[in-house]
């Protein structure tokens, strides 16, 4: 399996694509966020929380981007080992519509620095300089403030509510959708032929 290596550079983080030495890292992460996670995440079962299961994660992520079909980044503070937060572009379209999906998470004790923020700032203009991509789309629950005001910040635009959109923690909840539109594309008609052809 081959897939394109990323690693991108903020003034405090580095984020790079998930590598083969990640999983225990992976798995620290998790464990130790699982509590405050819980409330925003689909429910998962005990054996998430593996060693096993944290490879077949890391192993499915990079089957997805060697197929084009998403991006996925881990967050480390720069000259840090410890992943404190990622961000996934996923079910990335392209013909027409060109655009994708925005996930991200950030380890409870980093929350409220503009860790997040920075790392979307870069993670954003890669997907749309470097991948080509149109449209960003992230959806949030409305009780989740700071996801609200933190894309708010990065310019994704409300678009509206979905009803009993997601299933979150074992119960079917409403959403806020948004999105983020590639103001350098806007005004093209065609997208360059290297991106159209999958």
């Amino acid at each position: 399996m081959s897939f394109a290596t990323i690693r991108l550079e903020t003034n405090r983080l580095i984020l790079t694509t998930p590598c083969s030495d990640d999983g225990d890292a992976m798995l620290g992460y998790y464990l130790r966020n699982r509590r405050n996670f819980e409330p925003w995440m689909p429910a998962r079962e005990e054996r998430f929380y593996t060693l096993a299961q944290m490879h077949a994660r890391k192993a499915s992520m990079q089957e997805k981007m060697l197929e084009k079909n998403s991006q996925h980044l881990l967050l480390r503070l720069a000259g840090c080992s410890t992943i404190i937060g990622e961000c996934g572009f996923t079910n990335i379209i392209r013909g027409p519509f060109q655009a994708c999906y925005l996930g991200f998470s950030i380890c409870h004790e980093f929350e409220g620095k503009g860790l997040m923020h920075e790392a979307l700032e870069g993670a954003t203009a890669f997907v749309f300089n470097a991948l080509n991509l149109h449209r960003i789309m992230a959806n949030y629950l409305p009780e989740n403030h700071r996801s609200h005001r933190l894309l708010d910040r990065l310019g994704f635009e409300k678009k509206g509510c979905a009803r009993a959109y997601l299933n979150i923690n074992g119960h079917w909840r409403d959403h806020m959708l948004t999105s983020l539109i590639n103001c350098r594309c806007t005004d093209q008609r065609t997208q360059p032929s290297s991106t159209m052809n999958r």
